[in-house]
């Protein structure tokens, strides 16, 4: 199966700089990042920080001069920008770095044109614009320290931007507990693998690291609403791994 060829599209204005390393690396998990390009007023001192990044990673930045004071033109740009390379068939997927509403119209646009949408933003994002996508993932649980850090306040830094988003809460195991009785054979075992999938098309902004945790299983672990199942396979390289509702 080829890997997907995506778009990333960054708005500058929304989104900060100091984690491009980070969101790039997280694009790189879902597909290749064939077109890079960023949108901003470039004169604009403001936007002087991010020089080095656009260096360091090769991305292409797209200059908008803000006609109008108080009118961010970098979203038409971006948008005119996303259709042209819509039509012209070169990627299979888009990725859509911004915290700004105006993009959710886009986002559907090109879902509907058999697109891939990663979402890419800060916690405040609108959630219009979140639910556009197929994947939204958070600018917060991307941040870490420098690496090579060893001082003890950069320390307790890094574990402040680290600490999970959200809880887990009874409307987050209730979610759970109904999606797997919702993929369950007769039996009651859900195949975790499709478990992940199906949970994203009902939000699209869910990871198990908003909750501290680095993958599903061990999110599901901590609950102890659930009973697991590794099965062995042919290969004894490969688990497969099923979850069942405790009654």
């Amino acid at each position: 199966m080829n890997e997907l060829r995506l778009a990333v599209l960054i708005d500058a204005d929304n989104v900060p700089y100091a984690n491009v390393r980070e969101m790039l690396e997280e694009v790189s998990k879902i597909g290749t990042p064939t077109i890079k390009r960023i949108y901003a007023d470039w004169t604009k001192p403001n936007a002087s920080g991010w020089k080095n990044v656009l260096l360091e990673h090769a991305i292409t930045p797209i200059q908008q001069y803000s006609y109008t004071s108080g009118k961010n033109s970098s979203d038409s740009a971006l948008i005119i920008d996303a259709m042209d390379i819509l039509y012209s068939h070169k990627v299979d997927g888009f990725c859509i770095v911004s915290s700004d509403s105006d993009f959710t119209r886009l986002a559907t646009r090109l879902r509907e044109a058999g697109m891939k949408v990663i979402g890419i933003g800060e916690k405040k994002t609108p959630q219009p614009f979140i639910t556009a996508c197929d994947k939204f993932i958070y600018i917060e649980i991307l941040k870490s320290a420098a690496p090579g850090t060893k001082s003890p306040v950069k320390k307790e830094k890094q574990k402040k931007d680290t600490a999970p988003l959200n809880k887990v809460d009874a409307s987050l195991i209730k979610m759970l507990r109904q999606s797997v009785d919702d993929l369950a054979d007769e039996t009651g075992w859900t195949f975790l693998g499709e478990l992940g999938s199906f949970i994203l098309k009902k939000r699209p902004d869910f990871d198990p690291r908003n909750y501290g945790f680095e993958k599903l299983l061990p999110l599901i672990k901590s609950t102890s609403e659930f009973e697991v199942d590794i099965r062995d396979t042919a290969s004894k390289f490969t688990k497969h791994i099923y979850i069942r509702n405790k009654r």
